[in-house]
């Protein structure tokens, strides 16, 4: 997702986080209901520049 916003928008960075439930996990043997995987990529200033990487995740602790 992130490489693909890069590459068709050249902005100057991309930051991409992806939460999902683990079905396999809630529905198999496990049973774990609240199992959740996250993901993240960084590109560009969100990868290079630790003052705008900070920034972006502080967005998400909200």
């Amino acid at each position: 997702i992130a490489e693909s916003l890069m590459g068709c928008l050249e902005p100057s960075g991309v930051a991409v986080v992806v939460e999902a439930k683990h079905l396999c996990m809630m529905m198999r043997g496990v049973e774990k209901q609240n199992s959740v995987m996250k993901t993240s990529c960084l590109l560009g200033v969100f990868k290079e520049d630790a003052r705008t990487r900070s920034e972006f995740l502080s967005l998400l602790k909200d």
